[in-house]
């Protein structure tokens, strides 16, 4: 691959430290309640973050397992009960796991399917950072993953805007005005409205 046609390698850190920096706000009442993501409520949303920074963690170190084998939309995301306490730690270690040159190399599974590193990682990255969205929507809190982060991610989803291969992963794109939060033009390309309320 050409080295001018390579996606970036951006750092995962300050998406996870922003997802992280949630969970503290998140009120054992607001569990059940929904989030932009359909399919998830407060827990179920939190429950798959878990997930993911496992499988993406296991991506980068090209692990195969259980954890990488699972399509994420085929069972229901059991939150660990030591969430508030275990996940920053696995927010850490999945920023830590992408830190590492190799990681964007070659390929690796996560969900159960085989694809670029390099795409990878920007999977997990899109993962952090519209799931923190839908979390702090959810939740009532500020949330501010990073410019870079979110630029690193745009780039990425605008490119896929028309691709066909989209779904399931991603709704229908949202058109955001171009002059809008780079934040929210994120969130309309993944699928969501960002005026979304509970």
């Amino acid at each position: 691959m050409d080295t001018q046609t390579q996606p970036p390698r951006p750092d995962l850190g300050a998406a996870a430290r922003a997802v992280a920096g949630l969970l503290a706000g998140v009120r054992d009442e607001q569990l059940g309640a929904p989030t932009p993501c359909p399919k998830y409520s407060v827990r179920e949303l939190l429950g798959h973050l878990a997930g993911l920074t496992a499988a993406f963690t296991s991506a980068a170190a090209k692990k195969s397992g259980p954890e990488t084998a699972t399509d994420p939309g085929s069972v229901t995301p059991v939150l660990p009960e030591d969430w508030r306490t275990g996940l920053p730690g696995r927010l850490d270690a999945l920023a830590e796991a992408w830190r590492a040159p190799a990681a964007w190399d070659g390929d690796t599974q996560a969900g159960g399917i085989t694809f670029p590193a390099a795409i990878a990682g920007l999977v997990a990255l899109n993962e952090l950072i519209v799931h923190g969205w839908d979390l702090a929507r959810a939740t009532g809190q500020p949330y501010d993953p990073g410019a870079a982060s979110l630029e690193a991610v745009h780039g990425f989803l605008d490119a896929s805007r028309d691709d066909a291969l989209r779904a399931p992963a991603f709704g229908p794109v949202v058109e955001v005005p171009q002059d809008a939060p780079l934040l929210d033009r994120v969130v309309g390309l993944s699928g969501r409205n960002p005026d979304w309320t509970a």
